[in-house]
């Protein structure tokens, strides 16, 4: 066996670990509460191993900020929407939003996280641009098709798209707990999972197939 490639191996195994245990740590303490020192104890390596890796618990952390965004943005690049009709596309795009964040409720926790911190770490990712960018090129791609067959209104942006989508999706992980105790009602409730996922796509199609307001 080819000895560097093994030990990039090594190197990309012990990369993912600690970002693994990075982010548990980080979603469930928040950034000042979480410790370098815990995350090593729980990981397969030592503190001054993942100074090395990150150079730090800043950067470590913006690592983990990092990974989580592209997380969302891989599942949405791995879906091939270009077949489907626009008003289909968009529900499916909202849908696979739904089940990301449902299954991934440490995301919504980071994010969370960050908005407490004012944006404060993720403002600094050189990456944010070329991760974010193919989101909103693809909800436009799909509003431009949606404007030509002209079953889509000409007024919405991708990004207030973007934003609707999103808005929907986090509240119901994020507040889910407030919510219940509320209104009695849990928004992650198994039986009206599919409802909400279907009263998404709804309002959002239905929203960009409305005439513009006079």
């Amino acid at each position: 066996m080819n000895q560097p490639d093994e030990r990039r191996r090594d190197a990309e195994r012990t990369r993912r670990e600690i970002l693994d245990m990075a982010t548990r740590e980080f979603a469930d303490r928040g950034y000042d509460g979480a410790h370098v020192d815990e995350i090593a104890e729980r990981t397969r390596t030592t503190k001054r191993m993942i100074y090395y890796y990150f150079g730090g618990k800043k950067q470590l952390y913006i690592a983990v900020l990092e990974r989580a965004y592209a997380q969302i943005r891989e599942a949405e690049a791995g879906v091939n929407l270009d077949h489907l009709p626009p008003a289909e596309a968009i529900r499916r795009l909202a849908e696979i939003t739904f089940d990301h964040h449902e299954a991934n409720p440490d995301f919504i926790r980071l994010v969370s996280i960050e908005n407490i911190h004012r944006g404060e770490h993720i403002a600094q990712l050189d990456s944010l641009a070329a991760l974010n960018g193919p989101a909103i090129r693809l909800i436009e791609q799909i509003l431009k098709r949606g404007r030509a067959d002209g079953v889509f209104r000409e007024d919405v942006d991708a990004i207030d798209v973007h934003l609707a989508i999103s808005a929907y999706c986090f509240f119901r992980i994020a507040n889910r707990y407030t919510f219940t105790a509320i209104f009695g009602r849990d928004p992650v409730d198994p039986g009206r999972r599919e409802q909400y996922r279907r009263q998404l796509g709804d309002m959002i199609v239905a929203h960009l197939s409305a005439s513009a307001p006079q």
